[in-house]
């Protein structure tokens, strides 16, 4: 039985909160509560591929320290470079 969105939505966003490094526990967690809940199933499957990466490459990527990999440079990506944690 194929997990639903909405599970699958869930996971993604507790998996963002709790990465295993600090500024990604951070950064993730707040761009997964903001815009995971709207991902399409294709959105979700892109970003469930790019926290496979690791946290390190993940906030160089994000931070424009280097650039991500095709493999992972895509909507998401792009989506989450130009993120902006509110204060």
């Amino acid at each position: 039985m194929s997990e639903s969105l909405e599970i699958r939505r869930k996971r993604l966003i507790h998996r963002s909160v709790y990465t295993g490094m600090k500024e990604t526990d951070i950064l993730l967690g707040a761009f997964a509560r903001t815009h995971v809940p709207d991902f399409s199933a294709a959105e979700l499957g892109e970003y469930e591929n790019l926290l496979t990466a690791g946290d390190p490459n993940i906030l160089d990527w994000a931070l424009g320290r280097a650039a991500p990999p095709a493999a992972y440079d895509g909507p998401v990506m792009k989506l989450l470079k130009n993120f902006k944690i509110a204060r």
